[in-house]
């Protein structure tokens, strides 16, 4: 009788990987609508977000894995149309004629920025304007961890002199930088300093609905949050009280919440065994 060959190290580890979830390394993000309308996430750099740029509807989630040492943007695009090839256009966000973006998208858009590395570095920004509310939300983290974004939609109270209209309601907000290009307004040439670019009428609209995101360029104290060896959750259309859940290490986890749930069923862990053994068994 033969003895039974093993499986090549490399070939082992990777199955064990496999089975194990993302690599200690990684960032998992879930992306979550909860719009009334389907939305069009688009991510840069996009290669580890589905090449950039997807359909979600309302309701629906999707979860990408990211390197450590990623750092980049996602924002979401709205009313958009485009054909089977991938060409079309949205009323906002849109980052050219692509569904899939390799370019950031045009003003205005809400957006969720992230340096990942020992040390997360992540933000909901609109200085460059509103589009959509979001919020982003670290699971499983360590450090200050803090939910980032919004709990109110600005579309419902945007200054007239800052709203994009679109068969007559308001699609978007403008920055007052956008629509005023002064100098207060941009924090640059005598404002372009934390002392003397400060909060304005506009800048302070923003804030009252996105409390913990960037309302003007120099908004850092409340705005920028840090979090070691997270997953994150970023949800369109949601609030900062608002639970949320993703997968962590095969485990449902909940933000605002310590527990989680074993998502690893005994059938799954006998259908990897046996996967396992058929593979030992085709090197033989």
């Amino acid at each position: 009788m033969e003895k039974l060959k093993l499986a090549p190290l490399p070939l082992l580890c990777t199955f064990v990987l496999l089975l194990s979830g993302s690599a200690e390394s990684a960032r998992v993000f879930t992306i979550i609508n909860q719009c009334k309308t389907v939305i069009w996430p688009a991510v840069t750099p996009g290669e580890s977000f589905g090449g950039g740029g997807f359909p979600l509807r309302p309701g629906q989630s999707m979860v990408f894995t990211a390197p450590v040492g990623w750092s980049g943007r996602i924002w979401g695009r709205t009313d958009c149309s485009f054909d089977a090839s991938g060409n079309g256009s949205c009323s906002t966000g849109s980052c050219g004629t692509s569904l899939r973006c390799g370019a950031s998208g045009a003003p205005p858009a809400s957006l969720a920025e992230f340096t990942l590395a020992a040390v997360d570095y992540y933000d909901v920004s609109l200085v460059d304007g509103f589009n959509l509310p979001m919020v982003i939300k670290p699971v499983n983290g360590q450090g200050n961890c803090s939910a980032a974004g919004c709990d109110g939609d600005l579309r419902q109270t945007c200054p007239s002199e800052l709203a994009v209209k679109a068969n007559g309601r308001t699609v978007a907000c403008r920055s007052a930088c956008d629509v005023f290009d002064t100098d207060q307004y941009c924090c640059r040439g005598q404002f372009g300093n934390p002392a003397t670019c400060q909060p304005t009428f506009y800048s302070n609209k923003f804030k009252a609905a996105c409390p913990t995101a960037y309302s003007y360029a120099y908004d850092d104290p409340t705005s920028i949050f840090t979090c070691s060896n997270a997953d994150y959750i970023i949800t369109f259309c949601s609030t900062r009280k608002q639970s949320a859940c993703s997968y962590h290490n095969n485990r449902l986890v909940c933000s605002g919440s310590s527990r989680s749930w074993p998502t690893v069923s005994m059938f799954t862990l006998t259908t990897g065994l046996a996967l396992l053994l058929s593979l030992l068994v085709a090197l033989q």
